[in-house]
Formats: structure tokens, sequence, C-alpha cells
């Protein structure tokens, strides 16, 4: 729908406020069985469909062969790490990485002309798939209070507006500066300290909604808040336990570790109240022989936890081990680790006793059977690795869950050995980049220092907002100004209504982005939306072709090297975009050469050096053939928790009353396979079976049957969080392989049941996997969009 150009002159913009949700509308939804393998042939022919959608079959074709490989670029997807010897020159990269590189390489673009034509209103009317195919923002747009259409301004006005905002604010803690998981380490560098030099410390991030969990706990109990493992360690494991974690959609490169792990002589034990298929068995679409065998069996124990449920199943496995280790004194714990390198085990072990493994069995949903049965795998292994997602970050008492899961661990020596050790499975490319170059609202008092000694400024020491935080300040007018690097706020956020009124009610808001989506729609009074280059694309400065650098999810800090040519020639670099806002905003006041920055990213990296422990030598390392590790002192055996310096600590922890009423259930959210954080690649669901929907809840068979359900009912799910009603309407059933009680949808839909006070105990991360709602046939008053 466009608007007659009547429409456009007369629009009350108060009155067509552009939707904070795409329209509620339901589509010709088809549900197959689902798939018990992942990859294989249809992997790759799905690579190439989304190719060819978006008109990058020759850009995107030619960018595919250096994903990943020494020299060329690293995958804008996730944080996987690559393989230290030799890569496939077949393509070090995964479905999910594919389509990533198929919307950044897209020949498509939007500028000027099509945002004269098409109103902010009639944009958001588009769903979130249909946003995200119009192609790549080709020059910075403005969009002025009370304007219905963004108009086209130059680099330099554009920093001009922003640089007066800043400086008009009566403090810069009315300014938030948010993050991204891509940015480059050298942009996430520059962009810190110039926030932390304009005067604040509020950097929510992304990290903030899915792994801040991780990190909060582990630094608890282990002393560095980041995962312990190499790649190398998958391989040499003799039990992978997945735990909340779904590597087919999420992180499919992580299948042929899975799988290598595997033909080396590992147990997988899969925990998850859904059985995914990356999870039940995979296809290795980089070998032509895999594609004619039968699938290989990845999982050899499958535990249907009950959404919540894992507190009780790793306290059920605590108490059996414990039951093992006095069956066969010695045999089963390491008594010399527990006494030299933890503390607090005693403890521990006087809390489980009074717990019945009946009531535990009954609260996860697993019967005493299987977790006799896993138990009985953990205890007769010694190199153990467990890996997580969101679904343990992101309960609300997933701090506690990692403390049992490191509980585990102890009891078993598997910290800091080889084989063994934990692995939080990070989302955004570089999204532990962002935090270990600081992007950190509570950055400690040493990191400050440092800065303060190197650079000669007062850096600010108050502690700055999270996103939850940065979310209320907003509502309350706290904040007046937002700066996004990257990313799509609004969609990610909890309490979709909430966050889109809190967003209304900033002066400014600003994102730097490569493609559209809804956070562009829902904006503060002005915004400004400023297109960078992609990571795959060449970053020229000076006529030099520049390599940035990014951290994985297992510490390898490894350069990355764009191999196209850009969408337009209006586009810039992100570094840049950091450098000349802080030159526009501090102008002579700085004590920082700006210029040397954006002339040489290998200043950057020396700065960097100085700076943070681990990076010695960086700008010769970075460009050796893998990068390389940061310390990691838990990986090597050495342990430093907060209540027991110089040792690991063992947690003792409550487990939760999830008692429901009879017309309640426990909603976790997640993602599609067509899908990636909040971008939508494609509407289908194809591992899961769900096909040409999004707006779905799975159930339990007989949750229906006593609901008065069958599947492809309509409904509405409600929560009721602080006694406010909140409603996502228009749902369609879907039976599915799932405990009683629990249900699952998918995200950013059902954000908006997340009230912003259902928050991770200890980490304020958004609970989205731990989500109270009523069911109810749906009422078509309801199907009105929500502005």
């Amino acid at each position: 729908m466009k608007t007659n150009e009547n429409d456009k002159k007369i629009a009350d913009p108060t009155s067509l406020l552009p939707a904070a949700e795409p329209p509620h509308q339901l589509l010709d939804l088809k549900h197959k069985s689902p798939k018990s393998w992942a990859a294989g042939a249809p992997a790759v022919k799905h690579s190439v469909e989304q190719l060819v959608k978006n008109d990058s079959v020759l850009r995107g074709g030619k960018a595919l062969f250096a994903m990943n490989q020494f020299g060329g670029f690293d995958c804008p997807s996730c944080a996987w790490p690559d393989p230290d010897d030799e890569r496939s020159r077949l393509g070090e990269y995964c479905e999910s990485g594919a389509k990533a590189l198929a919307e950044e390489a897209t020949s498509k673009k939007i500028g000027a002309d099509f945002f004269k034509e098409n109103s902010l209103y009639d944009l958001s009317q588009r769903s979130d798939y249909e946003i995200s195919q119009l192609g790549r923002i080709a020059e910075p747009m403005y969009l002025p209070q009370g304007g219905t259409h963004y108009q086209p301004i130059s680099w330099e006005r554009a920093f001009a507006k922003i640089a007066e905002k800043l400086n008009g604010l009566a403090s810069p803690n009315e300014a938030i500066f948010y993050t991204s998981g891509r940015t480059s380490n050298e942009a996430t560098w520059v962009y810190q300290l110039f926030a932390r030099e304009f005067g604040t410390n509020n950097f929510p991030d992304c990290s903030n909604m899915c792994h801040e969990t991780s990190g909060y706990a582990l630094t608890r109990c282990i002393g560095i808040g980041k995962g312990t493992v190499k790649l190398e360690d998958f391989y040499d494991s003799e039990l992978i336990i997945i735990i909340g974690q779904n590597p087919g959609t999420n992180s499919p490169r992580m299948l042929s570790a899975l799988a290598r792990g595997k033909k080396n002589g590992a147990k997988i034990m899969a925990i998850n109240p859904l059985p995914e298929a990356g999870l039940m068995g995979f296809k290795d679409p980089q070998s032509p022989s895999a594609l004619l065998r039968k699938p290989l069996e990845l999982s050899d124990l499958y535990l249907p936890v009950k959404i919540n449920g894992d507190m009780a199943l790793l306290k059920a496995l605590q108490i059996l081990l414990l039951e093992e280790e006095a069956k066969n004194p010695g045999k089963v714990l390491d008594h010399e680790f527990i006494a030299n390198k933890t503390a607090g085990f005693d403890d521990l072990a006087e809390e489980l006793k009074q717990y019945d493994l009946n009531f535990l069995s009954e609260a996860c949903g697993v019967s005493i059977e299987k977790l006799r049965e896993a138990a009985q795998m953990i205890a007769a292994r010694k190199r153990i690795l467990i890996a997580w997602g969101m679904g343990i970050t992101q309960q609300h008492n997933g701090v506690e869950m990692i403390y049992n899961i490191v509980n585990l661990l102890l009891m078993k020596g598997s910290i800091g050995i080889k084989g063994g050790g934990v692995c939080p499975v990070r989302g955004h490319s570089n999204v532990q980049g962002n935090r270990t170059l600081l992007i950190n609202h509570h950055p400690t008092k040493e990191q400050l220092d440092k800065l303060e000694s190197f650079y000669g400024f007062n850096v600010p020491r108050a502690g700055g907002y999270d996103v939850v935080k940065a979310l209320k300040a907003m509502h309350e007018e706290k904040v007046k100004f937002m700066f996004c690097m990257g990313g799509n706020f609004l969609s990610a956020a909890p309490d979709t209504t909430y966050s889109a009124e809190a967003m209304r009610k900033l002066e400014m808001s600003v994102i730097v982005s490569i493609k559209l989506n809804r956070n562009h729609l829902v904006h503060g009074k002005e915004a400004l939306i400023l297109p960078v280059i992609s990571r795959s694309e060449k970053d020229l400065v000076n006529g030099e072709l520049q390599h940035v650098s990014t951290e994985n999810s297992m510490g390898v800090i490894e350069s990355s090297r764009g191999v196209l040519e850009p969408i337009s020639e209006h586009l810039i670099n992100e570094t840049h975009v950091a450098c000349r806002m802080a030159k526009a905003v501090l102008g002579e006041r700085s004590v920082i050469d700006w210029d040397r920055f954006m002339n040489s990213y290998d200043a950057i990296r020396e700065d960097v050096e100085q700076c943070i422990p681990g990076f010695e030598r960086y700008n010769e390392r970075v460009v050796q053939k893998g990068g390389f590790y940061l310390p990691n002192a838990a990986r090597d055996g050495k342990f430093n928790s907060e209540p027991y310096p110089g040792k690991a600590a063992f947690n003792v922890t409550p487990i939760p009353d999830n008692t429901l009423a009879d017309d309640e259930y426990l909603m976790g959210t997640t993602r599609t396979h067509d899908q990636f954080n909040t971008v939508i690649y494609g509407l289908d669901d194809r591992y899961r079976g769900i096909f040409n929907e999004r707006r779905v809840v799975m159930m339990n068979e007989k949750d229906m049957a006593k609901a008065g359900l069958k599947e492809g009912d309509k409904v509405d799910l409600f929560n009721y969080d602080d006694g406010i009603e909140r409603v996502a309407p228009l749902f369609i059933v879907v039976k599915y392989s799932i405990p009683q009680k629990s249900t699952m949808t998918y995200f950013p839909e059902a954000n908006v049941l997340v009230s912003i006070n259902n928050v991770v105990k200890g980490a304020n991360m958004p609970a989205s996997k731990y989500v109270k709602i009523n069911i109810r046939r749906h009422k078509p008053e309801l199907d009105k969009t929500i502005g």
C-alpha cells in the first residue's frame, strides 16, 4: 500500500504511528514431520537459493569462497571458531553464514527515491521479512521531527546534528551507546573511547540480551567471563553435553566439531525441551561421500527437559554422582582437584542431601531411569565438555543454572584439561570481542585506570545502563539520545510495546546499519540512518585495503579483510563513523588524535596492545595464519572466583517453584531455521517441519486436548506479569514433541509477552525462555496492528 501525495502532505504522524510490530496476519501454514538430521544437500540447496533471491549470485558467490578462509573475511553470522588447521576449499561456511552473506552482498539497494515514495507508516505495514528483502541502504538518511518520510542528508550534516544534540544534553549520561555483536574490534575500541571521553559508561549491548548471564556467572565461579575450551577440545572430549542449545540452526558449523568428536569416540548427551534435528543427526555438506550415506547419529542420550526444569535435572545428576562415588570411592570424583583447586564442596554435598530423586525427576520431566543413565555416562568419564546457549542464559535463574553446570565439571575435575571445560556458545560474530574491547556498562577499576593513565582524560567511573536499565531510563526520559552501532534494538528488546514507547520518547535516535529494519521505523523525535560498508566489502583508507579483527567463541583473535566492492559510493566504515562523530562532538577539547585512528587501523591496534592484557604484538600476530588466542587462566587450570580467590567455587542454589495454574503454561522463544537473531531470511522452519508461518505456538498434544484445542486452531497468548495484560494475538496451535505445560514460540513475534521486569537474577537480562502465559481462543478484535 502507498499513500497518495495529498495523504503524504496532511498525514498526522501522531495518528499514523508506525507499528512496533508487523501486521498480525496469518499465511498458509504447512506442518510436516520434523527432521531427524541437519545440514546435508538441503543446506547447500537453500544456500544457493538465498543467493538467487537476493540478486547476489555473482557478488555473494565470489565472497563465499573467501569467507572464514585465511586472509579472507570473518563470517558476519555466528561466532563459531574456524579450524586452526587447513580449511575446506569447498567452503568454510554453513547455511546460516551463506544466508547472512547473501543478505549483505545483495545487488539490491534503496536510497533517496525509495524513501521519498514510502512513508514510515507504509513501511511499518510490511512484515519484518518483507522489510529485510528491500536491499542495502545506499546513503545517509534523516527524519526531522514530525516527519513522515526519511530524506537524504550529507555525512557532514549528519555528524553536525549528532554533535548539536549531544553537546546540548544536560549530562553525558542522558546518552546511551548501544553495540551490536558484528562491530569489529577496531571500531569497538574507538567507539567506546569516544563515549568515555564524552563522559559516560552507558553501553547497553547485545550481550545484555543473550550471554550476559554466562559472563556474570563464570566470572564469579571460575574467575573469567568466557568459555575455557578450544575447538580442538571437541575432538578430544570423552563426553560432550549440549544443554539449551540448538547447533543445527544457531551454530551449524558446530555440527562438524561434534561429528569429529563423535568419530574420535566421544559420547554426546543432548538436554533440551525440543528434539532438535541438529542434536540428533548430521550430514556433512563438505563431504560428497557423506551426502550419499545415512546421517551420522550424534546424540547417544536425549533428555527432554521441561522449560526451567534444568535446575532440577542438574541437581539430580550431582546427587547421582555422589551416590556412584559412595559405591566406588575414589573412582568417580576427582578429590585431588576438589581439594586443591576448589572451595565449597562440603556445603554443596550437604545441601544435596535434602532432595528426593522422585521430586527432581518430576520437576525436570525426565525419568529416574534416564537420569541414572546420564549420571553413568558422566561418572565413567573425565574429559567432559558442557556447551550451552540461550536456553540456559535466558531463564530467570540462568546464573544459578550455570553455577550447577560448573558444579558438575568441578566434581569431575573437568575444567582446565584437554577435552574438557565450559563452552557458552556465543551468537553474533564479534560479541565476545566487543566485551573484551570494553563495551561494558560495568568495566573494572583496573580497566578504567589503564584508559585514564594511557590517554590522559578523566574516565567516568559510575556504572552505566544495560539494556533493561536503558529502556527504563528512556521511559522515564532520563535518556534523550541513543546511538546504535548496528543491530535491531527494538526487535531484540523485550516487552515490544514498552520498548517502542521508550524509543519514541528519545529526542534523537541514530542507527548505523546496512539494511532496513523495524528500529528505523520506531525512533526518536529526530532520527538518522548511517549506512556503512559490510564486513564482506573492501575497506579502503587512503587507497589502501584495510583489515579488521574479531574474537570468536573460543577467544581467538583473527583478521578479516573484505573482498567485494562496496554497494554504494556513499558508504563509510564503522571506524570512521565513530571517529568522525568524536571529532564533531568533542572538537578541540579532545585529547585523542582521531585522525591517526582514521588513517591507520594499525594505530588503533597499537593502543589496544598497550591497554588490554593479551594483545601483545597485536599487529604482528593478528595477520598470522589462524590469528592468536587470548590468555585464559581457567583454561590453564588457574581459578580466581569471587568468593574464593585463587580457587573455583562450588555453589549452593535453590530449585524454583514452577507450579502453574491449570490454564498457565511456560513459554520460551526461539529462532526458526530461516532466521539469525532478528533477521528473517524466509518463512520456513524446515527442521521442525513448520512452513510458511511464524505466528505459531508449539504445544504438547495432551495439553491441547485438555484445553480443548486442536492443531490449526487460532489462539491469543497472554502474559500478566506485574498485573499488566500483555497480548500476542493471532497465533496458530501446532502439535509438537515438547514436555507438558511447556510451549515454544518464535521471536521477535512473542517478545511483546516478555515483561521488562522478567529478568535473570544477577545478570539483569530479559528472561525470554521463562514466560508464564495463558492461551485462549482467538478474538478477531485483536487482529489490528498494535502501534
